[in-house]
């Protein structure tokens, strides 16, 4: 892994909730394996680059939303943003020693699966954090530009709802918290390696918890419209 800075330059958050009429999940654990077998449906269909990337989804996923036009990733513009009075503060509720369960390499990024019990709160609703993986280069872009890496906190909350808090970091000297997960690294294609030990998640998130929504989807297929997008 390249070496990045601890500071953070920016953060946003999805909210997603399924729309299909399913059976509400008894765990954390089963929502994250609904998710995994509809990623494991995916793989041999898309990537991030070439004729599997982004600009062909539409094609590859003739029953998808992908070539809607609430899709993300996108280009958050300072200018057009419009202040909501009607939106609630953001909370965070993460340990100082967040328990890392494990590590895997899906084939898309290289995932680190917490335990229970750290959570967000956006609009009083509760998101409890589940895994954090990373997109090198960033996925979206602030006013034009891509970041070299981001990387999006995963939080499960109830009806199956879905909230990605997502790090932007520049490339820059070394920093306590990608020290760390570098540890494990590298990993192989469908490995997983057993972690179980504490990180501090804080060192990496801003001061100025402001954030920033828009309607938006999921950045895989199917690429669900049906969501709304919170930048802080």
């Amino acid at each position: 892994m390249k070496i990045y800075k601890a500071i953070l330059i920016s953060a946003f958050l999805i909210i997603c909730s399924c729309q299909e009429k399913q059976k509400k999940p008894n765990t954390k654990t089963q929502v994250l394996e609904d998710n995994k077998v509809q990623e494991n449906k995916d793989d041999k269909h898309w990537s991030y680059m070439g004729e599997t990337g982004p600009e062909h989804r539409a094609e590859l996923e003739k029953q998808s939303d992908c070539n809607g036009d609430q899709q993300s990733p996108i280009d958050i513009i300072d200018f057009d943003v419009t202040k909501d009075p009607s939106l609630s503060p953001m909370s965070f509720h993460y340990s100082s020693n967040v328990k890392l369960h494990q590590i895997t390499n899906n084939g898309h990024s290289i995932q680190y699966n917490f335990e229970a019990g750290d959570y967000i709160r956006v609009n009083n609703q509760k998101y409890e954090l589940a895994q954090f993986h990373f997109h090198e280069a960033s996925e979206h872009t602030i006013n034009g530009v891509r970041y070299p890496l981001e990387m999006p906190l995963v939080h499960i909350g109830d009806e199956k709802k879905i909230a990605v808090l997502a790090i932007m970091a520049p490339e820059g000297a070394n920093s306590e918290p990608f020290d760390f997960l570098e540890k494990y690294l590298p990993i192989k294609m469908g490995q997983t390696k057993q972690i179980n030990t504490g990180f501090n998640l804080s060192m990496n998130l801003p001061e100025d918890k402001t954030y920033y929504m828009h309607k938006g989807s999921l950045t895989n297929t199917t690429l669900n419209p049906k969501c709304k997008l919170v930048y802080i």
